[in-house]
């Protein structure tokens, strides 16, 4: 086995802190930051220090063996992108304000690159010419960026983030199954060697366009995204992917639609306390513009419109609420009792499953202080096209067999898609077929984020002392500590060339001046699994063993103290 070379603290670039950074809200960016493995740049920007570069390497070494397990091939491509390709997909207006856009001394426009399925498109349609040079994998791993608005959260949102993104190129659908099965079995065995506790769930594809899609969430408190996990089924999802099912019920008997006055009453709070009824029983209906054209949005009165499936649904159309200025000179719009009856002349109507026909509704009545109840959906007003719109809440059915939903907090560390030929169609990817016609590419496109599995494993593993990595990834593999003056620095040093020597990965605190209690606080911020102190008994040839997880102690020679590290 190699020599592994010994990390000296002394010689080593890290600052620890005592204290939070002012700005941190989350665990992980308090903790890289104080333990001396990161450093803000900028909003939104990090710089990687020593310790937190190895651990990225680490992440980064075991995705790479992984992607190269299922016969995929590195490639790199620029981060300085052109514009064409993303206009010819659309992606240029798409991305909108995220795109970082910026032009060169001639005038030409450039950006730099969120994702990179065009340029790779564009790639094998210059190398690949016929079927036998298909199927084909390419992988990158590599610095994206996107212009946050709010870039928060350390390097779990930031504006530029190392990403492992690749992309399947396939003769057919069949192709592209078997694919995007390999990618999904290889992300598996990435996040569990990572250590990462993972769910896989059923998400949207968005802007990236294509038909099956799946998140790799890691359940965590700081997660940004939101999953729903059933407790009897095997189904979970991100929330923008739950659907509710339409069940249209017999509403014949509902009396006629009655108009009654509702004086001061704009809001669905105000008009469920005059009437006296439970909001659920009143239809909402949200009015926004898409692409500019006014969209009305129908849901109970109870449920909250989730903007992102109204984005989701409508893309690449851009989405934006009404404004004041919209219901000037519109008599026909009153803010406060737009009701669906006879919008539909005039605007598309589209609902939520749960406005289901033959369901009636207490709603505006499009007059003033006036609402109606009785409005029957497809007797008093048609539904263009039904949208599960709603956010999920907790204890809405499983689509699957029914059962409550529970609802968890999770941090996006991987997402695969089935791209089919969206972008092959817009690059024209074609290769030569066995008949000698051309045959049309179809694709997949799989990303993992780099750095954001290093806050998710800071965010799940780390305690109330630090940072705890997991073996695979930590920085080194014993942190050994000299916890006093020549003597213990003496034998520490010797003992952490031996491990070294049998190529153990060490960190050895070897700093003058430095108390003991510093270093085992150091030595427990960093997190480094396994922590060696050389202390009050190292005259007698003791060392102290800690596990930094289990916080299990014990005294061992020196002798068995490097048998045991050199056997783990």
């Amino acid at each position: 086995m190699a020599n592994a070379p010994v990390q000296r603290m002394s010689q080593l670039m890290v600052k620890t802190l005592r204290d939070d950074p002012a700005d941190a809200e989350v665990l992980s960016h308090k903790l890289l930051v104080r333990a001396g493995y990161v450093r803000r740049t900028a909003a939104g920007v990090w710089s990687w220090l020593p310790l937190g570069r190895k651990v990225f390497s680490n992440v980064e070494r075991i995705v790479r063996e992984e992607m190269d397990a299922i016969g995929a091939q590195e490639v790199l491509l620029p981060a300085l992108l052109p514009r064409e390709p993303y206009e010819a997909t659309g992606r240029w207006d798409e991305y909108g304000q995220e795109l970082f856009r910026l032009k060169d001394r001639k005038g030409g426009d450039y950006l730099l690159g969120p994702t990179h399925e065009e340029i790779f498109t564009l790639l094998v349609k210059d190398q690949c010419t016929s079927y036998k040079d298909l199927p084909v994998i390419l992988y990158q791993i590599q610095t994206k960026f996107r212009d946050e608005a709010r870039p928060r959260a350390g390097i779990l949102r930031g504006r530029e983030f190392q990403m492992k993104d690749s992309y399947s190129f396939d003769l057919d659908d069949e192709g592209l199954g078997k694919s995007y099965a390999l990618h999904r079995e290889a992300y598996r065995r990435t996040f569990e060697r990572l250590g990462l506790d993972y769910r896989i769930v059923a998400a949207t594809a968005g802007a990236m366009g294509g038909s099956k899609s799946e998140e790799f969430l890691a359940p965590a408190e700081a997660g940004e995204d939101t999953f729903a996990d059933c407790p009897n089924c095997d189904f979970a999802a991100n929330t923008e992917a739950v659907s509710y099912e339409l069940k249209p019920v017999d509403g014949s008997a509902v009396p006629a639609l009655e108009e009654i006055p509702t004086p001061d009453t704009p809001t669905i709070e105000t008009l469920a306390a005059s009437l006296g009824v439970p909001a659920s029983a009143t239809l909402k209906n949200l009015l926004v513009k898409v692409d500019g054209e006014i969209v009305a949005v129908g849901v109970p009165g109870d449920r909250e419109v989730d903007l992102g499936k109204v984005e989701a649904h409508f893309a690449p159309a851009a989405v934006e609420m009404v404004t004041e200025a919209d219901f000037s000179g519109r008599p026909d719009l009153v803010r406060g009792y737009v009701g669906p009856q006879g919008l539909g002349e005039k605007f598309k109507y589209i609902a939520d499953p749960r406005v289901a026909p033959g369901t009636a509704w207490i709603t505006g009545a499009n007059k003033e202080h006036t609402h109606a109840r009785n409005v029957v959906a497809g007797r008093d007003f048609e539904v263009d096209e039904y949208v599960d719109v709603v956010v999920v809440q907790e204890g809405d059915p499983c689509p699957k067999c029914g059962t409550g939903l529970k609802l968890d907090r999770a941090i996006e560390i991987g997402h695969i898609f089935q791209l089919g030929r969206k972008y092959a169609d817009a690059l024209k990817l074609d290769v030569l077929g066995q008949n000698g016609k051309p045959v049309r590419v179809t694709m997949g496109s799989y990303g993992i984020g780099v750095s954001r599995a290093v806050a998710a494993l800071a965010e799940q593993t780390a305690d109330e002392q630090g940072l705890c990595w997991p073996k695979e990834v930590a920085p080194a593999d014993v942190h050994v500590v000299a916890a006093g003056k020549a003597l213990q620095t003496e034998l520490a040093l010797d003992v952490a060339d031996k491990l070294a020597a049998a190529g153990v990965r060490v960190l050895v605190d070897d700093r003058a001046g430095v108390s003991p209690g510093v270093k085992f606080t150091d030595a427990e911020l960093i997190g480094v699994p396994q922590i060696l102190v050389a202390g009050r008994r190292s005259g007698e040839g003791v060392l102290e063993l800690k596990d930094r997880k289990t916080g299990e102690r014990e005294e061992l020679s020196v002798e068995d103290a490097i048998a045991r590290l050199t056997a783990q």
